[in-house]
């Protein structure tokens, strides 16, 4: 890893249309001086950032993703987007961590038209924590590989995600405090280790045998999970013949 004073965090912004891109222009003209370390993509609505677009930008190496919105109550929209943008946030952070990658990587905040001086504060605030976390998956002690292997898992659970968050974890709270006790609570804890994150690891077992056969120690040791857990996975994914056992090899193979 680079030290943390040359390492310079690449940080992808998502900014709403009508308050946060505002503010970031604000920021500009009045010339309030930031990190040049974010690449902004203008969109109409916060709740418009899909978890796809957060998972693209790491994957394609950027360290931090920003999503900037209006402050609740100030929505330029009916549906009141941002709320949906605190929810995807949350499970995004659930999904960073249950992967092994650090969940401060994904931020969200709110910036209105007039505080372009926020911007330059909270863009330099999130840009020395990347620089203390350190670079995506070395700051985590990954290698390359291993990096790609846990993002690509995320991603081919991500429309399953979707459809427990639209059906079972979709709330409405009035402040991001509400929303950070129940995605922290013992409700959502329960829903998103019995939905969703046994379907991330048994994504990440099948990426691990895409390749190659692995016994269940080496599956284990790849992706740092007890040997009797990954056991568990493993049943689990013979039952519903998506894995095999090779006898001759004493490992287990895709289907």
């Amino acid at each position: 890893m680079r030290p943390a004073h040359d390492f310079k965090p690449r940080i992808m912004g998502f900014l709403c249309n009508w308050c946060s891109y505002a503010g970031a222009d604000l920021c500009g003209v009045s010339r309030y001086q930031y990190p040049p370390s974010v690449r902004i993509i203008r969109v109409m609505c916060s709740g418009r950032v899909d978890l796809e677009f957060v998972l693209r930008a790491f994957t394609r190496g950027m360290d931090g993703v920003f999503v900037g919105g209006c402050w609740l109550g100030e929505c330029h929209y009916v549906t009141e987007g941002n709320y949906d943008a605190l929810s995807m946030m949350h499970l995004g952070k659930k999904l960073l961590q249950e992967a092994g990658l650090n969940p401060d990587r994904l931020r969200l905040e709110w910036i209105s038209a007039s505080q372009g001086n926020r911007f330059a504060e909270v863009m330099t605030e999130f840009t020395n924590e990347l620089k203390e976390i350190g670079p995506l998956g070395a700051g985590e002690g990954m290698s390359d590989e291993t990096l790609a292997l846990k993002l690509e898992a995320i991603r081919k659970v991500l429309p399953f995600v979707k459809l427990v968050e639209r059906e079972k974890l979709r709330v409405r709270f009035e402040n991001k405090e509400q929303y950070a006790e129940y995605f922290d609570g013992p409700e959502a804890t329960r829903l998103f280790k019995d939905q969703i994150a046994d379907k991330l690891t048994i994504s990440q077992i099948l990426l691990l045998l895409k390749d190659r056969m692995l016994t269940t120690g080496e599956i284990a040791a790849q992706l740092g999970i007890n040997s009797s857990n990954v056991a568990k996975f493993l049943t689990e994914s013979s039952r519903q013949r998506l894995i095999r056992f090779d006898q001759a090899e004493k490992r287990y193979a895709l289907v």
